[in-house]
């Protein structure tokens, strides 16, 4: 099957996504967050919304970063080198700032309904410009310029993330307060998360910038 990448892409995808799920940021404060506030129905339907942005993103971007490597792929091999950068940056900003987990737990003054918390949750994501951002120098770094089914595999890895994070996600939700209260009262599991964080992208960075070299 043409969309189908390489074993070995889709083993670093994998460890990437599996860390990028499991690393605190504003889509898991934001979920746990309605789920510590409004039950975790609530949370359940953030984290879909969540979800259904992040496949809005990832169509766009394999749509349009295989235009760009229809029109140049030299522009596209920038573009890797660029979102190598980004990795590096997202790097040592975990290191300098770790992991975003800032809770409000403070009751929701009104009922509101799970289509309304499904909302909230794609409106945050498609309004979020690191998203964009991220889908547009992220999945790049596991496609070839040279590989003429590349939107298809860029495709793929976006809904291959969604599938791997929906059942992470759905576990620290069933246990939010529990999971919340271990990383509040041991914040080094948090300083972990963030160098094994920090070390995967800096690898995929290395990876990407060598190859090019």
């Amino acid at each position: 099957m043409t969309f189908l990448p390489d074993a070995p892409s889709l083993l670093a995808f994998t460890l990437a996504a599996l860390v990028l799920t499991m690393t605190p940021g504003p889509d898991m404060t934001l979920f746990l967050g309605r789920t510590l506030s409004a039950g975790r129905a609530a949370g359940i339907a953030t984290m879909l919304g969540a979800s259904t942005g992040i496949l809005v993103h990832t169509t766009l971007a394999a749509l349009g970063l295989s235009a760009l490597i229809a029109a140049s792929p030299q522009a596209f091999l920038v573009l890797k080198v660029v979102g190598a950068g980004y990795l590096v940056f997202l790097a040592v900003q975990a290191l300098r700032s770790g992991s975003a987990l800032r809770l409000d737990t403070q009751a929701v003054r009104a009922p509101r309904s799970l289509t309304s918390h499904w909302l909230t949750g794609v409106g945050v994501n498609l309004l979020n410009p690191k998203v964009i951002l991220f889908n547009v120098t992220f999945m790049p770094q596991f496609v070839s310029a040279a590989d003429p089914h590349a939107w298809q595999k860029l495709f793929f890895f976006g809904v291959y993330f969604i599938v791997i994070a929906t059942p992470i996600a759905l576990a620290i939700i069933l246990a939010a307060e529990r999971f919340t209260a271990l990383l509040r009262r041991k914040p080094k599991i948090m300083r972990a998360i963030d160098w094994i964080f920090a070390s995967v992208f800096s690898g995929f960075a290395l990876h990407i910038l060598l190859a090019r070299a």
